[in-house]
């Protein structure tokens, strides 16, 4: 049986797979999402899903209700963030939540194949790719090694945030998690056709790392960014 949420969400039994092919099901994955933030803000976590008997129900196939395209800080880990479990979410995280071929082919694979209906974008304050690709356009130096391509992919964000005259590093965060949005539905036909066809969505959120929120910067389509802000 499931249980009421904090903020009037179910957790969905196990037999009831939220799918792309369930209508509406970007929006109740999404509220599923920000019922377990919740959860985790006030200290009354569930811990759903995380026992033997999860295990062996998912150990033969997987449905995860949303994917998340995170940073790789080790104080961004999903599960914990929203109380997930084994099975409930897919996972792929880079450095600054940069995207190239691979994290578009694991997303594309999550929609496509495992009819997964909600995509988020996870940044955060402070982030440290953020950091380091502003510094290299301030000096001039570029970092040594694979980390100049984690700066060159923030860079045309902190680009976007110069026209616009943003210098405040948070606010330089949250564009380049709405351009992490932009990009990903710009370079993958198939995500962009399944949000179009409203069986998928795409939402960049922005982790407060203190107090534990995440808060909704971008999504399409857009009205869900209300949609979050209500929530919370």
């Amino acid at each position: 049986m499931s249980r009421p949420g904090p903020i009037g969400t179910e957790l969905r039994p196990e037999r009831e797979l939220l799918t792309a092919d369930l209508p509406g099901a970007p929006q109740l994955a999404l509220a599923e999402l920000m019922a377990g933030n919740r959860r985790f803000v006030t200290d009354t976590a569930w811990h759903p899903n995380q026992n033997a008997g999860r295990r062996a129900a998912v150990a033969g196939e997987q449905h995860p209700f949303a994917v998340i395209v995170g940073c790789s800080d080790s104080r961004l880990a999903a599960e914990i963030i929203f109380d997930r479990g084994l099975g409930d979410l897919f996972v792929v995280r880079t450095a600054g939540h940069t995207v190239g071929p691979e994290v578009l082919g694991s997303v594309e694979y999550a929609v496509s194949v495992l009819r997964t209906p909600l995509v988020v974008v996870l940044g955060h304050d402070s982030c440290g790719a953020v950091q380091a690709a502003r510094a290299a356009l301030a000096t001039g130096a570029a970092p040594t090694g694979h980390l100049g391509a984690v700066v060159d992919a923030v860079v045309p964000s902190l680009r976007q945030a110069q026209a616009a005259g943003v210098n405040d590093l948070n606010e330089i965060v949250d564009i380049h998690i709405a351009q992490t949005v932009t990009a990903m539905l710009g370079s993958s036909a198939m995500l962009a056709a399944e949000v179009s066809a409203g069986r998928c969505a795409v939402v960049g959120m922005s982790y407060r790392l203190a107090a534990g929120e995440v808060r909704a910067v971008a999504a399409e389509p857009a009205e869900l960014v209300a949609e979050v802000a209500s929530a919370a």
